[in-house]
């Protein structure tokens, strides 16, 4: 990669740092991203919550020039420690984006879009990893177990699953499976939620579908709706249609909360770790957003 290149990538960096800061944007923002910025740092105001370091870092991974023109693929690294009172947490985040330089000036720079659609883009392995207590009935979901899972694996692939071009739900059903969540229905994709070898249901891995399994499973992995986030527990599930349209398109794990008891969730596709549940400073985000909250049964009878 040219010097100039370079060196045009690491100011961008350090703009990206001081836009979460609340401090000039870059003009070479999308008119998305701002939105973005702008509603993170009002979130942080409205939560009394102050970031005290915030950093950026920007790996490429493709390159192409035409010209004078130059574009970048590139994964944008952040994190930011927050501190609230006495509490601190680090909220980290991990995305796909891509930039134009046109005579040493950055004109434009966004996320990648993903599809809609939920396309497999990595084969799993042939055997799923086995867990001692799988024929065992009447168990406990292990909510630490979920957790610890979704902390190891939220900006990373495990080889065992599959890899999916939006690969939220795909990732929460594997926490809830490490939680001991056993799986049913095999063999039929629009019942039960399972996976095995190169198939899978459609609530494994497709967040409307997952949205009204968890509405209505009387077995296996079973939920119950809760009216507030702060009813949820680490292991929980939040569920999100973006545009309030009926179409659910997001699926996220509870795995810690503020110090106003407000859920903290991880999750995939923009890969993130200890997010404010609310997702305001996502560029899915609009006005007409719904929720649904999940509390997972504890008890689980196979």
């Amino acid at each position: 990669m040219e010097a100039s290149i370079r060196d045009k990538l690491q100011e961008h960096v350090e703009k990206l740092s001081t836009a979460v800061l609340n401090r000039k944007r870059s003009p070479s923002l999308s008119m998305e991203d701002k939105g973005r910025y702008k509603r993170m740092n009002k979130g942080f105001r409205d939560r009394r919550e102050q970031v005290i370091k915030t950093t950026s870092t920007l790996k490429p991974y493709s390159m192409l020039s035409y010209g004078s023109s130059t574009t970048v693929g590139y994964k944008l690294y952040q994190s930011h420690l927050i501190k609230a009172g006495d509490t601190y947490h680090l909220r980290e985040e991990e995305e796909n984006r891509q930039l134009t330089i046109i005579k040493q000036k950055i004109i434009n720079d966004q996320k990648i879009k993903k599809t809609n659609e939920t396309t497999m883009v990595r084969q799993r392995v042939e055997r799923l990893p086995r867990r001692k207590s799988e024929s065992l009935r009447n168990r406990t979901y292990n909510r630490m177990q979920a957790v610890q899972y979704a902390e190891r694996w939220w900006n990373d692939y495990n080889p065992d699953y599959p890899e999916f071009t939006d690969n939220c739900t795909n990732f929460i059903s594997q926490c809830l499976q490490a939680g001991g969540a056993p799986m049913h229905g095999q063999h039929q994709k629009e019942k039960g939620w399972w996976l095995a070898s190169d198939r899978w249901s459609y609530s494994w891995a497709v967040a409307h579908s997952m949205r009204w399994y968890l509405s209505g499973s009387t077995t296996g992995l079973t939920a119950r709706e809760a009216d507030r986030a702060q009813d949820l527990r680490p292991g929980d599930v939040i569920c999100y249609d973006f545009n309030g349209d009926g179409e659910w398109n997001h699926t996220a794990i509870v795995v810690a909360f503020n110090h106003e008891q407000e859920p903290l969730v991880n999750a995939q596709t923009a890969n993130s770790r200890n997010r404010y549940w609310k997702y305001e400073d996502s560029t899915a985000w609009t006005p007409d957003i719904k929720y649904k909250f999940f509390k997972v049964n504890d008890h689980i009878s196979t």
